[in-house]
């Protein structure tokens, strides 16, 4: 059982306050550590982060594109375990994650401060063409939300987020890796930026959300910036390009 409890912490006299809430319990993934928040985490999440399956895909290929020195920057960042394991698992410089759902942040923060992660930054935004604020559709998994309000889909509450220039963040960031999970957001942000100056670009793709055109859109405008499909490290929706091979 991947789960354990976190301590109280003692007061002065070396004692537990009465009044302290009882621990919270902790789900344990590939040697990092989650908060069993069920508000959070739906129990196919929960299930996958007990048997290391999370993410599997990405964070193999993130482990082993990353060098020294890199500059990650990550598009959507969900619960904060692939930020947490680009901090703490590979030589990355830093790493700076877009999530724009407000209701996720609080829930990364916590992430981020149980496993001691301390070159991760997090910012609530969508980025775009311009700054400003969008839409977002939070729904009852919230790691389903999207900018799409998606008509057959479940109930969901409409919220706006703010928008940043995609590529004025880019200039200010210089990355030179990229990962990006957005639900779909892909197939229109790609071409929109500057992709230049990346390395690699690790996605996980939304075929079944945006069809055979938004895959060659994302294909085309990553092989336009040099970066090539490397099928090694790539698996099922997850795709991996590289410039280096």
């Amino acid at each position: 059982m991947s789960e354990t409890p976190t301590a109280p912490q003692a007061d002065t006299a070396g004692s537990v306050p009465s009044d302290v809430a009882k621990p919270q319990k902790i789900l344990k993934c590939r040697g990092m550590r989650f908060p069993l928040d069920r508000n959070v985490l739906p129990p196919r999440i929960r299930t996958l982060l007990r048997n290391d399956a999370y993410e599997a895909k990405e964070a193999t290929a993130a482990k082993k594109l990353i060098k020294p020195q890199d500059v990650v920057m990550e598009l959507g960042a969900g619960i904060g375990f692939m930020s947490t394991l680009v901090a703490t698992q590979t030589p990355a410089k830093s790493v700076h994650s877009y999530e724009a759902n407000p209701q996720l942040l609080p829930y990364i923060a916590q992430v981020h401060a149980l496993n001691n992660v301390t070159n991760a930054h997090v910012t609530h935004a969508v980025l775009g063409e311009r700054d400003g604020s969008a839409p977002f559709y939070i729904r009852k998994n919230f790691l389903a939300s999207s900018l799409d309000p998606m008509e057959d889909s479940e109930d969901c509450t409409k919220v706006d987020v703010p928008t940043r220039n995609v590529n004025a963040v880019i200039r200010d960031l210089a990355p030179t890796v990229l990962i990006c999970d957005i639900e779909g957001a892909e197939a229109d942000l790609l071409p929109k930026m500057d992709l230049t100056g990346l390395r690699a670009v690790v996605i996980e793709t939304h075929p079944q959300w945006i069809g055979k055109t938004g895959m060659q859109n994302v294909f085309r405008c990553l092989d336009a910036a040099g970066l090539v499909f490397f099928p090694r490290w790539s698996h099922g929706k997850v795709a991996v390009f590289r410039s280096d091979w």
